[in-house]
């Protein structure tokens, strides 16, 4: 059975409701940090389970019980969450993870490095600069997962 996991990052404290059409129907939702405040993921609960993580702008106490880096299953698949690529602190190859999800940039991107997908699915937040809203989606079907990055606007 295929899982939709949605991606989203830099929410920045905006869930658009294109974001939340987008997400409707997925069986669990990251977001990658930089969510802005608790009603964020609170909505998004709605929706589906949430796995987040702290960005480097959730500072207030809400986001102190997120963690800084996470590692989820769905079935066989690994999949470990950062706010900032960066910051990346163990070998994804070594422990066996399939794809890591981070934010931050606010650019979106999909790349696989020896076999492990490294996507950012952009920010879904306010426009930065020149750079589109975009989030994403991973379609896990067994081992096989297919990463996909939209546009919203």
């Amino acid at each position: 059975m295929v899982k939709r996991i949605g991606l989203i990052s830099d929410t920045h404290g905006l869930l658009r409701p294109e974001a939340v059409s987008f997400l409707a129907g997925c069986d669990h939702i990251i977001h990658a940090g930089d969510i802005g405040n608790a009603e964020i993921l609170e909505r998004l609960a709605q929706i589906a389970p949430v796995t987040a993580v702290r960005g480097n702008n959730d500072t207030e106490p809400w986001a102190d019980a997120l963690a800084e880096a996470e590692l989820t299953r769905f079935g066989r698949t690994s999949v470990y969450i950062v706010h900032d690529i960066a910051q990346l602190d163990i070998d994804p190859l070594k422990i066996g993870i399939s794809a890591v999800i981070s934010g931050h940039s606010h650019k979106p991107g999909i790349r696989e490095r020896d076999g492990v997908l490294y996507i950012n699915p952009g920010s879904a937040g306010p426009r930065r600069f020149r750079l589109p809203i975009s989030m994403g989606e991973l379609l896990i079907d067994g081992d096989a997962i297919e990463p996909r990055l939209i546009q919203l606007d």
